[in-house]
């Protein structure tokens, strides 16, 4: 699938452009194809230390609430090893998809955080993708199906 790279907030569209960054509002010329904009590992299966630093980790957990309606909580944190959160190295954001579409962004800062995401959906189905991008070492993603 390809991937377009708004050129302002780095904000990943994949199979087009949208008109609008719907992290930024930067126009659809604002957004570039890259073919390279996300790293993923050789092997799944078998990942580095680099690459367990990277690859985001996702568990979906079905839950329901007093009424009965269902949801579904999404932990998302960056890597097996826990990335380094400072200064001069560490995670800038976590965008989350649903279907390979935009539905959140979370920043952090280098020195008080961890880079985890937890987000509860109003979803029964579909796939969750969590996209980290590294100061350093670029964009890396994970998918899982509800």
């Amino acid at each position: 699938m390809e991937t377009y790279v708004c050129k302002v907030c780095g904000h990943v569209a994949f199979g087009e452009a949208p008109e609008r960054c719907p992290v930024c509002g930067a126009p659809k010329t604002a957004f570039a194809l890259d073919a390279n904009a996300i790293k993923k590992p050789a092997d799944p299966q078998k990942l580095n230390d680099l690459e367990k630093k990277h690859v985001p980790v996702i568990k979906i957990t079905k839950q329901y609430d007093s009424s009965g309606t269902g949801y579904i909580d999404v932990d998302i944190k960056v890597g097996d090893i826990m990335h380094v959160m400072e200064a001069k190295h560490y995670i800038m954001y976590i965008d989350v998809y649903l279907d390979y579409k935009f539905i959140a962004r979370c920043h952090f800062t280098p020195e008080k955080v961890n880079p985890i995401v937890d987000l509860d959906l109003k979803m029964t189905g579909g796939k969750v993708l969590a996209l980290e991008n590294c100061n350093i070492h670029g964009r890396w993603i994970a998918e899982e199906e509800i």
